[in-house]
């Protein structure tokens, strides 16, 4: 059951980094307008094309559970910034400081379940297991 559940908390984690970078590639310029107004203001093209790659090959590698840590790493090294940059609840205004402290905290946990990723790995149910098992002998 345990490696079910750690399949299943792979496909969570990662359909959050895939609709990301779905929306990120479909809404660019929108996506660009909004770096803008949190002063993101250096080179928006590369980072932008930087993000949608690491959010597309972390996501990826998370899912299908090969290399899962180092698409853990990927991920956290994307969403730990844009969460303290978006949702920077202490910058803001007492009437959305509470909404924007919730959603903080909801990101730091999705930050702990890549974390915990990163240290036990992917589970029975990965395609690492996989080419593990159908090895061919020599």
């Amino acid at each position: 059951m345990k490696d079910f559940f750690d399949l299943l908390a792979r496909m969570m984690l990662s359909s959050i980094f895939l609709f990301e970078s779905y929306d990120s590639i479909f809404f660019f310029e929108q996506t660009k307008e909004t770096m803008t107004s949190y002063g993101i203001d250096w080179r928006q093209d590369l980072l932008l094309y930087t993000m949608i790659i690491i959010l597309i090959v972390g996501s990826i590698l998370v899912l299908i559970g090969y290399h899962s840590n180092f698409g853990a790493i990927l991920l956290l090294s994307y969403f730990l910034p844009y969460t303290l940059i978006v949702f920077s609840f202490w910058n803001d205004p007492p009437d959305v400081q509470h909404i924007q402290a919730l959603n903080f905290m909801k990101n730091i946990g999705v930050c702990g379940g890549l974390l915990l990723l990163v240290v036990h790995n992917s589970g029975k149910y990965s395609i690492k297991r996989l080419i593990h098992v159908m090895r061919l002998p020599s």
